[in-house]
């Protein structure tokens, strides 16, 4: 049975009466399709000018912390990307529909000052009469977090699977969605539907919630219900049609999936099914070539057989399609900039995001150029537009939309949404080994035992020195190694054994002989450090995968991040305060490709 299309649903709603049920989308949840929302959506669009409906489309990053005072530093960069000098002036010229915060691009220093840039880009979009601004973020939490302390982190997809409960899942993006909007920020690009079905993945990895289709659905499904409950905001599955098997960063190259058809529908499909069943707002394409889909050898971004013929058509899908951020050598590879958001618009994406630095002028006058010359009919054009408005106003963004900046510390980071973060992080922590070479039990030590914490990752090792010598007075030494530890910080941390009762080493992609530790350096530190026969707990801030290239000697915990709230309950398990209860939602493969760990592995005590 064919889907039932949502713009159908808003359209058919005309004929309704829905007046007596209306509340002010400004002040309470989004509002459902309804006589007003087609009446405000069809007032914007009739409104507006040719290149008022392009700029609609864009979605860019924006230099600077305010939007209209900027330093010299930032003004040059938006110079150079956009020809204007401020964040408003990029707003103006472009008439854009949406904005994206970045924390390289200074957007994000603070929660008060995010709310007030949000404020002021939104007085600007609307003082000539415009639609407010769509504004987004990448806050999947875990390894992909742009909100800064205090805003309330948690520990990411595949560390949420691990702990076994949707309803964790559910209430950190309901919590996430609720900080989020506080700071004006409207959009969130997760959750993450890919299913990580390959080990050697560099750019998915602890991103995904499972290597099982039917687990990744489940937490996708949980989350889209938490970022878009009540006001919330608008939740985007990514990246379409699935980004798990794949050797190769769509950032830098051109990833080629070689699933079948049969084996996209059991692994890649269910859980971008799950999400148009929840009802999600935007899914968000990948710059993946997928041959069994489209045997051209175009990206999906820019496949109509992928977008239109199966995104739309046969999974019924019809909110806002977004690209994937198009200053990607995914997309770029092969296409000028003129032509990449024209073969987007052609296969059936809504919204353009993120051209690179200095191509916006160029990709702005090529769409504008392609509807004028007839490539891009008026008709298909407005069929973007309109599913943007309707975006807008399903969200609440029919004026400008302004945040009360000096009530936002009673919003993010509050008491209880760190609380909810450390309960929900708690049961997380997954214990994969757990003997030395002797067959005796590592964990837990005494929470006053002498610690060495030799990280790849400072933070996470100051975090978790902190915890350990907060919850017992364990007596604490940090070793900051890197990702590619050298000759003397590996002699170093050796000599340093016989000293500790515990050395634990953060390790960070161990597996990645590519990229992350080429010179497998950090095998090689916990290796020698096995060796000494001390004792020795390796815990992956980064993927589980890392235990197939370490000692069987070295105790093993998997943390799926390396955020302060994950490294303190790694704190608990290691001194006994918790008993480990994560299970693996991926199954870990030894290093000649064979099962090591089922999905499900887990041990406690």
């Amino acid at each position: 049975m064919p889907r039932i299309h949502r713009r159908s649903l808003l359209r058919a709603a005309v004929a309704t009466t829905a007046a007596a049920l209306l509340v002010s989308p400004t002040l309470a949840g989004p509002a459902a399709a309804d006589d007003e929302g087609t009446e405000w959506v069809a007032a914007q669009l009739a409104d507006m000018t040719l290149e008022e409906k392009v700029g609609q489309l864009f979605v860019v990053q924006v230099y600077g912390a305010d939007a209209h005072t900027v330093t010299a530093a930032q003004r040059a960069s938006n110079q150079a990307a956009y020809g204007v000098g401020t964040p408003a002036d990029v707003v103006e010229k472009y008439h854009l529909g949406g904005v994206i915060y970045f924390a390289w691009a200074g957007n994000v220093n603070s929660p008060g000052q995010i709310a007030q840039l949000s404020n002021d880009l939104q007085r600007t979009a609307t003082a000539t009469g415009g639609p407010p601004l769509i504004v987004s973020t990448d806050q999947e939490t875990g390894i992909v977090a742009r909100m800064p302390a205090p805003a309330t982190q948690f520990p990411g997809a595949q560390a949420l699977a691990a702990g076994g409960s949707t309803n964790a899942a559910r209430e950190a993006a309901r919590i996430t969605a609720r900080e989020l909007r506080a700071v004006g920020i409207n959009q969130n690009f997760a959750p993450v539907a890919d299913v990580n079905v390959n080990a050697a993945n560099p750019v998915i990895g602890v991103r995904s919630f499972s290597s099982d289709p039917g687990v990744a659905a489940d937490y996708v499904t949980a989350q889209v219900a938490g970022y878009q409950a009540g006001q919330g905001v608008a939740a985007a599955a990514k990246h379409f049609p699935g980004h798990g098997d794949t050797t190769t960063d769509s950032h830098y190259g051109v990833p080629e999936i070689d699933h079948t058809r049969q084996e996209w529908e059991t692994i890649d499909a269910p859980p971008f099914e799950a999400a148009i069943d929840a009802g999600i707002d935007v899914i968000m394409t990948a710059h993946i070539v997928v041959d069994s889909l489209d045997p051209t050898g175009v990206p999906a971004t820019l496949s109509a057989p992928i977008i239109t013929g199966l995104l739309r058509d046969e999974l019924g899908y019809d909110g806002v399609v977004v690209t994937d951020a198009l200053n990607m050598e995914g997309v770029r590879q092969g296409f000028g900039p003129a032509r990449v958001p024209v073969l987007a618009l052609q296969a059936g994406v809504d919204q353009l995001l993120v051209p690179k630095d200095g191509d916006m002028d160029v990709m702005y006058q090529a769409v504008l150029q392609a509807v004028r010359d007839g490539e891009i009919s008026e008709d298909r054009l407005d069929e973007s537009v309109e599913r943007i408005l309707e975006l807008k106003w399903k969200r609440g963004l029919t004026d400008a939309e302004q945040v009360d900046v000096d009530r936002v510390a009673r919003t993010v980071g509050v008491r209880a949404h760190q609380a909810a973060a450390q309960r929900i992080t708690d049961p997380t922590v997954t214990a994969l080994r757990n003997t030395d070479g002797e067959g005796a039990a590592i964990l837990p030590v005494d929470p006053a035992s002498r610690i060495n914490v030799v990280t790849t990752n400072t933070a996470a090792g100051n975090d978790l020195a902190a915890a350990l010598r907060g919850s017992g007075g364990a007596s604490v030494d940090v070793q900051a190694v890197g990702t590619r530890p050298s000759d003397a910080a590996i002699a170093a941390a050796v000599q340093a054994a016989p000293a500790h009762d515990l050395t634990v080493v953060i390790t960070s992609n161990a597996w990645d002989t590519v990229t992350t530790d080429p010179e497998g350096r950090q095998r090689r530190l916990v290796a020698e450090l096995a060796a000494t026969g001390h004792p020795v707990v390796a815990v992956a801030a980064r993927n589980a995968y890392d235990v197939a290239y370490l000692p069987e000697s070295a105790g093993f915990l998997a943390a799926y991040s390396s955020t302060t709230v994950s490294m303190r309950s790694v704190a608990k398990v290691l001194t006994g305060e918790l008993s480990p209860a994560g299970r693996l939602p991926v199954v870990v493969p030894a290093a000649d490709g064979t099962v090591l760990y089922p999905i499900g592995h887990g041990l406690t005590w």
